[in-house]
């Protein structure tokens, strides 16, 4: 066990590291036109991958709930830290939209660029854990890469689960500028680990609609109809 945690670590940070060079360049080779598209486009898939990763540890792996919170903290400091201004969130943008900050054309190209993201994070972690690094890759490939419905109440009670998250977090973001600069990264992580403990058996708490495609929808248990009401609508109304 000890031995497949050190592997999934690295796999995260590996992810990590190749998406921040990927930001870097774009940031000196890149028109700012463009670069807003790819930053959001890596971050998007450093989100999504990473958390694959992580979910896979929580299900398959069994790890324990402590750790599983420590490295929720830990990845989402490290997320804030690295997203250069990316929201990796369709809700945020639909806010932005909303508010006048974003036009109708780049909202819709963002969310586009996101849930494509989403979609080439589904195909590279299973890239990865097909080469058989650890025992618990191995043993999710002989499971067809199978994943576990984290949906543990209601439709309505989870779908209000990721409303609730999804309205902490926003509340968070409108005042988050009140917390000295050096202290908002971890914050935020630390509202983002006690909304996953508080809520997680019941919804999974990705308050993230991109997020939860990219690793809830593949998944078996419930529609997609009922996965779009859950962690689609629930966000939003959040």
């Amino acid at each position: 066990m000890a031995a497949d945690l050190v592997i999934s670590v690295a796999m995260i940070a590996g992810i990590v590291l190749v998406s921040e060079a990927v930001r870097r360049a774009a940031k000196r080779l890149c028109s700012e036109d463009y670069r807003i598209y790819l930053v959001e486009a890596v971050s998007t898939f450093q989100l999504c991958a990473c958390t694959h990763e992580l979910k896979l540890l929580g299900e398959l792996g069994r790890i324990e709930s402590n750790v599983g919170l420590t490295l929720t903290y830990i990845m989402s400091t490290v997320h804030i830290s690295t997203f250069h201004g990316a929201s990796c969130n369709p809700a945020v943008i639909v806010e932005h939209l909303c508010r006048g900050t974003t036009s109708a054309k780049g909202a819709a190209v963002i969310i586009c660029v996101q849930f494509a993201a989403a979609v080439v994070a589904q195909f590279a972690v299973a890239a990865v854990w097909s080469l058989g690094l650890s025992d618990l890759h191995t043993r999710h490939q002989k499971f067809g890469y199978r994943c576990f419905d984290p949906i543990g109440g209601t439709l309505l009670q989870a779908a209000a689960v990721e409303s609730a998250c999804a309205f902490c977090m926003t509340a968070m973001t409108m005042h988050i500028h009140r917390v000295d600069e050096k202290l908002r990264s971890h914050a935020a992580a630390a509202l983002i680990t006690f909304l996953v403990y508080a809520g997680g058996h019941i919804s999974g708490a990705f308050f993230n609609a991109v997020l939860a495609f990219s690793t809830q929808f593949p998944c078996s248990g419930h529609s997609y109809p009922e996965y779009c009401f859950v962690y689609w609508l629930g966000p939003v109304l959040g």
